[in-house]
C-alpha cells in the first residue's frame, strides 16, 4: 500500500526527560521502512517550531510531532493554514491528545499505522478564548496548582514536590474558586474538554480526605481526569467566574485570566490524523 504522505518531518525535543535516543531511532526507521523517510527534524530547543510558510516552502505533508502536549498545542496553532497533517506521539509527560487520537499506544506503532494509510484525517474540536487555543483540555481554578507540584517532581524528585504539596492542598481547599456564570456553586476546579456537541464541564469534588486524595494522586500520577467530578453543562460557550483571578491549565501550560473568562467551541485550523 503507498502512503498517504511521503515527505514527513518530526518535532522532538532533545532535553525532555522523555526523550529516548532508542524511541528517536524507531521513528526513523519507521519512516524510510514505509517510504517516507525523514524530510526533516526540528529538534527543540536549538530548533524553532515551524510555522505552515516553512513546512509549506520544504513541502512537509505530515508534521510528527513527538513531544509534550504543550509543545503539540503550539505546533498546530502555528500550522494554522496549512494543508498537510499533524501527527501527535506520546512524547511528554501527560500525552492526553495523543491517547484520545491513539490510544495508549508505543509511538513507532502510531506512526507506522499512519503512514500505512489506516489513520483518519480530519480536523478535531478545540476550546478557544483570549488566551489561546486548547486542543486537549482547560483545567480552570484553584486546584491547578498540583500542576506546579507534578512539575516540581518531575524536575527535581518527589522530596521537592512534597514540600510544594501543601500549599497547593491549601488552595484546593481554600482559595476562592471557580464557577460557570449564572450557578451558584464555587469548585476547586472546572475542566473544559471539546467535543464535536459542545464544551463539556466537569467540577472537581473535593468535599472529603478521600476526594483531596484522589486528585492528589491523579495529578501526580499523570492524568488529572481520573479525580472525581461531577458534570455540570455543555454547551458551544462556557462562561467561568471567580472571586479572583483565574489559574488555568491549557493543554498541560499554566496560565491566568481575570474573571470573567469566555471560553467557546472552535475547530482547528489545521487536520489532525488519528489511528485509535
Amino acid at each position: 500500500m503507498t502512503s498517504p504522505f511521503s515527505r514527513p518531518a518530526l518535532v522532538c525535543n532533545s532535553q525532555s526527560g522523555s526523550h529516548d535516543e532508542a524511541i528517536l531511532e524507531a521513528i526513523e526507521a519507521v519512516c524510510r521502512e514505509q517510504g517516507a523517510p525523514l524530510a526533516a527534524t526540528f529538534a527543540l530547543p536549538d530548533d524553532a517550531i515551524p510555522d505552515a510558510d516553512a513546512l509549506s516552502r520544504r513541502e512537509i505533508d505530515l508534521l510528527i510531532v513527538w513531544t509534550g502536549d504543550g509543545t503539540i498545542n503550539a505546533a498546530a496553532r502555528g500550522a494554522a493554514g496549512w494543508d498537510g497533517a499533524i501527527l501527535p506521539l506520546p512524547g511528554g509527560t501527560l500525552n492526553l491528545l495523543s491517547k484520545s487520537l491513539h490510544g495508549d499506544r508505543d509511538a513507532p506503532d502510531i506512526l507506522a499505522d499512519a503512514l500505512r494509510g489506516t489513520g483518519r484525517r480530519a480536523a478535531i474540536p478545540t476550546i478557544r478564548s483570549k488566551d489561546g487555543e486548547a486542543f486537549i483540555t482547560i483545567v480552570a481554578g484553584p486546584a491547578t496548582r498540583w500542576a506546579e507540584v507534578r512539575e516540581t517532581m518531575r524536575q527535581d524528585g518527589l522530596i521537592e514536590a512534597s514540600r510544594a504539596a501543601p500549599e497547593a492542598l491549601d488552595a484546593m481547599m481554600n482559595a476562592p474558586g471557580v464557577r460557570i456564570a449564572g450557578q451558584d456553586r464555587d469548585w476547586p476546579a472546572i475542566i473544559l474538554t471539546p467535543t464535536p456537541h459542545g464544551i463539556r464541564a466537569d467540577g472537581i469534588v473535593a468535599e472529603g480526605s478521600g476526594d483531596v486524595l484522589r486528585h492528589g494522586l491523579a495529578w501526580l500520577g499523570g492524568d488529572f481526569r481520573d479525580g472525581p467530578t461531577e458534570a455540570l453543562e455543555t454547551g458551544e460557550l462556557i462562561i467561568l467566574e471567580g472571586e479572583a483571578p483565574i489559574s488555568l491549565e491549557y493543554d498541560g501550560e499554566l496560565k491566568e485570566t481575570e474573571s470573567p473568562a469566555r471560553f467557546a467551541l472552535g475547530t482547528s485550523a489545521v487536520d489532525f490524523v488519528a489511528t485509535a
